[in-house]
């Protein structure tokens, strides 16, 4: 059985090795190289410039505008997408009323309701940024239209248009398109647990919010870890660049007020023709999401828990 089990293991590897270390690894190591020189991204010509880019980089106002406003993100959007996914799984799954075949079970009509919650995962995330556009209109919107018809005038804002509003707008909307896939996970999650545990705990007299942090979340913990880097990795990646790309003023307006790393580097290399110092900017992103991922899997280590 040992015969050969090397070459097997070897031969198995080399190829997504490969492609990982061409498709991954290379981009990586390419733009670590592009951020030392000042290539526009259209020339093949280029010059070393050392570090330049990076102190260019830390006397960038837009840049640390847009770093303060990913921290924003990676600190609210998984926080309340995860809470509010934990809560509704939660209700889906254990927090019905009992009856007569189970102590335990989900509030009536949850296989809708997961169907309901994980419909808006279904839909290109362009598609829900231009839709929650349209609502936040401030003349023809769904929103400022409902407040009219009540006879609230006065609280009709410009929601995508003031700088205070404008980046919660943004949240709103990537909440509301990601809470349903956390829904539909940790469902599955909460599916695999014995019910015996929940029935005696509730027979010992221990209420459902006792239940919830005394045995789903401690037996949900890896998983909700795993959600929480992903949604912070979201959060400063694509679903963050094409909320704000699709639905802002400018795009990343008004007054940089919604702009994040990622769309920075963007309008750097594409709009601006600096190629170079985008990619210095996106070595930053990498740093910031490297750290957020670190310290979430350091702060969340703890036993696993088998059942």
């Amino acid at each position: 059985m040992q015969h050969g089990k090397y070459r097997f293991i070897v031969g198995f590897l080399v190829a997504p090795l490969a492609l990982y270390a061409i498709f991954v690894i290379w981009p990586f190591a390419q733009s670590i190289y592009y951020s030392f020189t000042d290539w526009t991204g259209l020339s093949p010509d280029f010059k070393m410039v050392g570090f330049d880019n990076y102190s260019r980089m830390l006397d960038d106002e837009i840049f640390w505008k847009s770093l303060q406003h990913s921290v924003l993100l990676v600190l609210l959007l998984p926080l309340v997408t995860l809470g509010l996914a934990l809560f509704f799984a939660f209700m889906l799954n254990v927090g019905g009323r009992r009856r007569k075949n189970a102590a335990i079970a989900g509030v009536r009509g949850s296989s809708f309701y997961k169907i309901a919650y994980f419909f808006p995962q279904v839909l290109s995330i362009v598609i829900v940024a231009l839709l929650f556009q349209f609502a936040f209109n401030p003349t023809s919107g769904m929103l400022n239209s409902t407040l009219k018809a009540v006879g609230l005038n006065s609280l009709q804002p410009d929601w995508l248009g003031d700088p205070d509003l404008a980046l919660y707008c943004v949240m709103v909307v990537l909440i509301w398109s990601t809470v349903g896939f956390f829904v539909v996970l940790f469902s599955a999650g909460m599916a695999s647990i014995p019910k015996d545990f929940y029935e005696a705990a509730l027979l010992d007299g221990a209420s459902r919010i006792t239940t919830f942090f005394k045995i789903t979340l401690p037996l949900l913990w890896d998983t909700v870890q795993s959600g929480w880097v992903y949604m912070g990795i979201l959060a400063l990646g694509v679903e963050a660049f094409t909320a704000v790309q699709v639905m802002t003023v400018g795009p990343g307006g008004p007054d940089y007020s919604t702009t994040v790393l990622p769309l920075y580097v963007y309008q750097t290399a594409f709009r601006d023709a600096q190629a170079g110092y985008a990619t210095t900017i996106g070595v930053g992103l990498l740093i910031v999401t490297m750290l957020f991922a670190a310290v979430v899997m350091r702060l969340g280590r703890r036993e696993r828990l088998e059942y």
